[in-house]
């Protein structure tokens, strides 16, 4: 019979730390919050490879007393509910749970010294155990350093990733809290190298467009929408300016940053029309709501919340963006002008004709004259408007190709310099010659990356700098070797800099900027759970995308079929690199039915 039993409380500590502190970026967030909501006004952090060998947090807050400290370490001890109304949290933490999660599975060192106050205390704590403390040199002030994180829980430790991947997830946490407390100065190091630096009182559109890419302060419009006691505030991404993963939407409840699938799906919705499916906007949404409004005690890590009216939160995301889109400066999802408008509205009137032409309508009537002046005027509409259509259709015939010898036919003309109509000797033919072409030069790239030795690259005359993410620069590098193989040479410049040597050949008139930008998305994307090949893989897609014609190019007959030639003889030359058909056929018998021949 099995016995039911008390657990120690260091074994309740650990099973709790698994749900509070999932990995290094986890720890961090709680020491940041607490240094927020402590009333700090610069917070400095140091980490050691990602966070797995060290984290420390230093603020300018109120600070504590040793016997404030002592209770800090104890669960469920915490000073931001002053009541049992939970509902109503105004604070980042709020369940006292993030210190002793911490100290049960790390090694925490603790020293603070409250404002006023001439001394300091230090108290330490090695996985639940109390080892040492005593009086403390420091400024006024807390100052927490995590150390040896899961060291004496293999288990756990296994499963963390590696130091560069921990430092990813630690600089986003970082940033994403800088983002939403503008007013606030932090410092961010890593392995003694400065890798952020915000002062205090910087206005909202700086802070955004300094933590998340300069370019977005210049591609941007401001949103900003009030529903009774909602507000909505922030900076949102024309459609032009987007990105090809997901990761640089940044959404914030009452200072909170979040993960909400509900506000997720509202920017989606947003931007529907306005993005292609494989593009994803560039925002970061500020919404505060009543306390009573919003549960933040949903989830232990306090990233998804709960809203009372969900379907008023929605309207709002979706109506302030779209509205700013609409009427902001008006770079994107732009309305047509007034001027041209009245133009397309107007009565189209046609000019008269020279007197020297003549017309029959100018002539006075004659009943006598009515069938021999009507026979005269349609030649000479024959001769000056269907006489040149006939002229480019014998011109594009040539030179004359037997259809019968092609599948996909012989061109005969472009659909809104979009779509190749060709006429084959079982019906006709209808090509996407984006998609068409898309695949074609991915076909290539794999091929030339199949084979021994490099494809063929273009090498740029002026190495180009591509500045970036520092862990997007990283990703670039490790994948870098493998990315020459197929042309596209990289070298890191500087933490937060790519340069770019040489492009695939089949792109050389490509921008290599968005080129890289979209590599590293790509990289981002698909994380650590693909292999290297399979990643690159996915990789090639995105460089064949910007190899391609583009949908309202003109082509020459012989460019049209150049296309369909190779087509013919590419394998999978039926499916863009996105799944959607690149041709379509129309048989003979189906465009007899529609004339009602059959």
């Amino acid at each position: 019979m099995r016995v039911i039993r008390r657990l120690p409380e260091t074994l309740i500590n650990r099973i709790a730390a698994g749900e509070v502190v999932e990995r290094p970026a986890s720890a961090l967030k709680e020491l940041v919050e607490n240094a927020i909501d402590a009333g700090a006004s610069h917070i400095h952090v140091r980490l050691s490879e990602g966070g797995l060998a060290m984290i420390e947090v230093s603020d300018d807050g109120c600070g504590m007393r040793p016997d404030e400290i002592e209770l800090a370490l104890e669960r469920h001890a915490t000073s931001k509910l002053p009541d049992e109304a939970i509902e109503m949290v105004e604070t980042l933490g709020f369940r006292g749970e993030a210190l002793p999660s911490i100290a049960s599975v790390a090694r925490v060192t603790i020293e603070s010294r409250p404002q006023g106050s001439a001394d300091g205390w230090k108290r330490v704590v090695d996985n639940g155990a109390l080892v040492a403390e005593g009086p403390a040199a420091l400024p006024p002030g807390t100052r927490v350093r995590v150390e040896q994180l899961f060291e004496k829980i293999p288990a756990r430790r296994k499963f963390l990733r590696s130091p560069r991947s921990e430092w990813a997830a630690a600089s986003d946490v970082v940033r994403r809290l800088a983002m939403a407390r503008p007013d606030l100065g932090f410092t961010l190091e890593h392995d003694g190298r400065r890798a952020l630096h915000v002062q205090a009182g910087e206005t909202l559109e700086a802070r955004v467009a300094q933590l998340v890419a300069r370019e977005l302060a210049g591609n941007s419009v401001e949103v900003d929408l009030f529903r009774g006691d909602y507000h909505l505030t922030g900076i949102a991404g024309l459609p032009t300016y987007n990105r090809g993963v997901a990761d640089h939407q940044y959404l914030f409840v009452n200072g909170r940053p979040v993960k909400d699938r509900l506000l997720i799906g509202a920017v989606r919705g947003a931007y529907a029309d306005m993005l292609a499916r494989d593009r994803h906007a560039v925002l970061a949404l500020f919404l505060q709501v009543p306390a009573s409004e919003v549960d933040v005690n949903v989830h232990p890590a306090k990233s998804e919340v709960r809203f009372r009216d969900p379907a008023l939160v929605r309207g709002m995301v979706v109506s302030g963006l779209r509205h700013a889109l609409s009427t902001g400066d008006q770079r994107s999802a732009q309305a047509p002008s007034a001027s041209a408008m009245a133009a397309w509205q107007a009565e189209p009137i046609a000019p008269p004709p020279p007197a020297s032409q003549g017309s029959m309508f100018s002539q006075p009537w004659r009943p006598e004259a009515r069938v021999s002046d009507a026979g005269q005027a349609w030649r000479g509409y024959e001769q000056s408007v269907l006489a040149p259509l006939q002229g480019r259709a014998e011109v594009a015939a040539e030179p004359v190709v037997d259809a019968t010898s092609h599948p996909l036919g012989i061109a005969r003309g472009q659909i809104s310099n979009t779509y190749i109509v060709a006429e084959a000797e079982d019906g006709l033919v209808i090509v996407d010659q984006h998609a068409a072409h898309e695949r074609l030069v991915l076909e290539r790239l794999r091929a030339a990356g199949a084979g021994q030795g490099t494809a063929s690259a273009q090498a740029l005359l002026i190495p180009e700098v591509v500045e970036l993410e520092e862990v997007a620069c990283d990703r670039l590098e490790e994948a870098a070797p493998k990315l020459a193989e197929f042309g596209l040479a990289l070298e890191r410049f500087g933490p937060n800099a790519m340069l770019v040597r040489s492009v695939p050949a089949a792109l050389a008139k490509g921008d290599p900027a968005k080129l890289v930008a979209d590599v590293a998305d790509d990289l981002a994307h698909h994380g650590d759970a693909l292999l290297l090949s399979e990643k690159l893989d996915l990789v090639l897609a995105t460089m064949a995308c910007h190899g391609s014609v583009r949908a309202g190019r003109q082509l020459s007959v012989a460019e049209m079929n150049a296309l369909l030639r190779e087509m013919e003889v590419t394998p999978r030359s039926g499916q863009c690199n996105h799944g959607r058909p690149t041709w379509v056929k129309l048989a003979h018998g189906d465009i007899e039915k529609l004339f009602g021949r059959k």
